[in-house]
């Protein structure tokens, strides 16, 4: 215990004296001509968290875990000639195991699905280099393609995102600067002034927990996923139509976002999961949003999510838990449930500080997730961050889930940010 505390005193030393050397937030190197460019920008964080988690030895293995984490990404972004560009952000981490799982004994130490040939772990997986973008574009008028390890993002919607099949954040996260990469390949194809066509594939792996990452390293042909995306503007609103193949699933949907009365915005997306076997169901996935920005800053949005995948009573079964499964359904994400709704709210109490806070309920259980985040900017180039959940729900017995958020642990952390 006494040597963690050390471990982690250490860390925030670092952290604070990184913080407290003071830069221009700019790249450290650049370096440009007519034709070609070169830039390097990287970020340091260091962490500290506490998860008190439910009384419930059969799925917890701690019924508590504090821990620090640290972590560096170093970013490289490039061009040549006029339409050629390229991107890598390579990261290296130390997150212990116990953070890692949050003490549970049924999640799975797994990362994004992604080839684990570019990642290594060391440490006993306390710690992990890998690349987590590595891409070229070729930019035209009429054509932008991406080919290699880039995020991408479908979502319209801001908490469920149901049609961000690819690597989606969690409702509750905060801090969405990075979102992760996959081994992918898109093409934008300018269609008119306001429409356009997006064209994506992205490789799919098999799991395999003995790799640095928790997949394979060689793509598997029958994870792999292909959608069309076609989009257009009318008056205040774009809306686009989906179709595609991911994994063993066709999906069919689309989404709008725009703005009503130049006042509330309005964002929707959905998509039908249509089984390529015959004795499985067809799921809809719906999620509906609205959202406004006062002139002082303050904003509230909220967003009601209709999870066909889910269950519709509660309790649950262990098999229920979505990161149990790797056959899972492509969207049921980090949901167990039919139904939810989010309410969030922002605001900047002045310039250096601001706040949000989201609430998560849960319809058909009943439970409720409470996050609050406050960030607080210490310099151009450095910033806290302080953020906590409360979970409110019947809490599990043995092996019997009787609320989803009732699973969750009460969490605080911690982080300091620095950029350079």
């Amino acid at each position: 215990m006494k040597s963690a505390i050390k471990h982690a005193l250490r860390i925030i030393l670092a952290g604070l004296t990184l913080l407290l050397w003071t830069q221009p937030a700019t790249a450290f190197y650049a370096w440009e001509d007519d034709q070609s460019s070169v830039e390097v920008r990287g970020l340091l964080r260091g962490s500290t968290m506490w998860i008190h988690n439910p009384d419930n030895p059969l799925l917890y293995q701690q019924r508590s875990v504090s821990a620090a984490a640290v972590s560096a990404r170093l970013m490289l972004d490039g061009s040549f000639g006029s339409m050629f560009s390229f991107e890598m952000h390579s990261e290296l981490n130390e997150v212990p195991l116990s953070l890692q799982s949050g003490g549970s004994k049924v999640s799975l130490l797994q990362g994004v699905e992604r080839s684990s040939l570019p990642e290594q772990s060391f440490d006993h997986r306390r710690s992990h280099l890998l690349l987590d973008r590595l891409n070229v574009q070729y930019a035209s008028p009429a054509l932008n393609l991406k080919i290699g390890r880039q995020p991408v993002n479908l979502a319209a919607t801001y908490f469920f995102t149901p049609n961000d099949f690819f690597a989606p954040f969690a409702a509750q996260t905060f801090f969405r600067a990075y979102k992760p990469g996959v081994d992918a390949m898109r093409a934008d194809i300018r269609l008119g002034e306001l429409s356009q066509l997006s064209l994506i594939s992205v490789l799919g792996y098999r799991a395999d927990t003995a790799s640095d990452n928790g997949w394979n390293t060689t793509p598997d042909a029958a994870r792999h996923a292909y959608l069309a995306r076609a989009s257009s503007v009318t008056g205040d609103f774009e809306m686009a139509l989906l179709v595609g193949k991911i994994k063993k699933e066709v999906v069919l949907g689309g989404d709008l976002q725009g703005e009503l009365f130049e006042w509330l915005g309005i964002r929707a997306e959905g998509h039908v999961n249509i089984p390529r076997q015959n004795n499985l169901k067809r799921k809809a996935e719906v999620a509906l949003g609205i959202e406004h920005r006062w002139e002082n800053t303050f904003n509230l949005r909220a967003e009601y999510f209709y999870h066909g995948a889910g269950l519709s009573a509660a309790p649950y079964a262990l098999s229920a838990l979505p990161a149990l499964s790797t056959q899972a359904s492509v969207s049921q994400g980090y949901y167990m449930a039919r139904q939810y709704i989010a309410v969030g709210a922002g605001y900047e109490f002045m310039p250096l500080l601001s706040g949000d806070v989201t609430a998560l309920y849960n319809g058909t259980d009943r439970s409720t997730l409470w996050a609050a985040y406050a960030l607080y900017s210490l310099g151009d180039e450095s910033e806290l961050a302080i953020s906590g959940s409360y979970a409110n729900g019947k809490r599990p017995l043995g092996s019997r889930i009787n609320s989803e958020f009732g699973l969750y642990g009460q969490t605080l952390s911690c982080e300091l940010r620095s950029y350079f």
